[in-house]
């Protein structure tokens, strides 16, 4: 296990490298910062002492190193908007998105392992042709269509939860929370419902075919053979093996949720990272955009390494296959 998550840290360390120059040089090619930092009344020497103080004037290779050895002294830049540093910019926001992705996955879990077990179990039933068509509606509709419907209807129409904003938060070990509060979870209600419609449609379908899967195995009718209760039987044998795939599916999608919550946050005006992306984009404001992206592919990284490690200790198998 240790070899294999050294093996992995080093092929992390690849992919955050060659993902680091691919940024670096899709930024700096797109616009001019400072066109959009400069007064219009700015002369040329303003604008050259601007382009100075930010460290535009050096070549790009010479602006990568020296992105590069300020990073791995934990130094992403300042802001050229804000003026603060790139990295508490985002470490500020992350908690809103990490909170707001979490959330909605776990509503998704908790709603799409029942309705799929359903769907596999009785799947000749009405409710389980149901439950795989709502599925079908649930990939089908984009985020900010059901973002915009679901703000027209229950915060405009019935007034039961606020349009935007994240609500009243407490501190947890230094980090600034709002599921702990009432009104926290009265405003991330809706997006989280949002984020999460189109993963609980894929956990459901996931699951009902797990099931169907996992039914027609020998364990599950020597297990009926002897007389064992269905309660146990689908607890036991069906779920925990079900949940193998869900497991790495769900964890996958996890790091899809983080890294693409954008446009729910845009919609909700959520002051998480993806919100901050799209200010920064607009402003140009390089070093944040750069800096947001590296953690997001790092956090993808950690979060494929746990799920490697959760399905090596769901699944036997692998650990057997990786000894052999």
């Amino acid at each position: 296990m240790l070899v294999f998550i050294i093996r992995r840290l080093m092929q992390a360390a690849l992919v955050v490298a060659v993902m680091s120059v691919l940024v670096f040089i899709g930024i700096y090619m797109i616009g001019d910062p400072i066109s959009i930092l400069a007064s219009p009344e700015a002369t040329d020497l303003d604008r050259e002492a601007i382009a100075h103080a930010l460290g535009l004037d050096k070549p790009i290779w010479m602006q990568y190193l020296v992105f590069v050895n300020s990073a791995l002294h934990g130094d992403f830049g300042k802001s050229f908007v804000f003026g603060q540093p790139a990295m508490g910019l985002i470490l500020e926001r992350m908690p809103a998105t990490m909170e707001l992705a979490i959330t909605a996955t776990i509503m998704a879990l908790l709603i799409g392992i029942p309705l799929g077990l359903y769907a596999g179990l009785r799947h000749d039933t009405v409710g389980a042709r149901g439950i795989m068509a709502g599925s079908v509606l649930g990939f089908s509709l984009p985020n900010f269509w059901v973002g915009l419907m679901l703000i027209m209807i229950f915060a405009v129409q019935f007034g039961w939860v606020p349009a935007s904003g994240r609500g009243a938060t407490v501190d947890i070990f230094g980090l600034k929370l709002s599921v702990f509060t009432a009104d926290g979870w009265r405003h991330i209600l809706l997006p989280a419902i949002t984020l999460g419609l189109s993963k609980c449609a894929l956990i459901i379908r996931l699951a009902r075919a797990s099931v169907r899967e996992v039914m027609m195995m020998d364990y599950i009718k020597f297990a009926r053979a002897k007389g064992l209760n269905e309660k146990r039987i689908i607890g036991v044998h069906i779920l925990k093996n079900i949940m193998i795939p869900i497991a790495t599916v769900t964890g996958l999608e996890l790091g899809t949720l983080i890294a693409f919550a954008v446009i729910t946050e845009t919609i909700f005006a959520w002051p998480g990272m993806g919100k901050l992306l799209i200010d920064s984009i607009v402003n140009l404001d390089r070093p944040v955009v750069v800096a947001y992206l590296i953690i997001v592919v790092l956090l993808l990284v950690l979060i494929n390494l746990v799920v490697d490690i959760l399905y090596s200790v769901l699944d036997p198998r692998v650990r057997l296959g990786g000894a052999q």
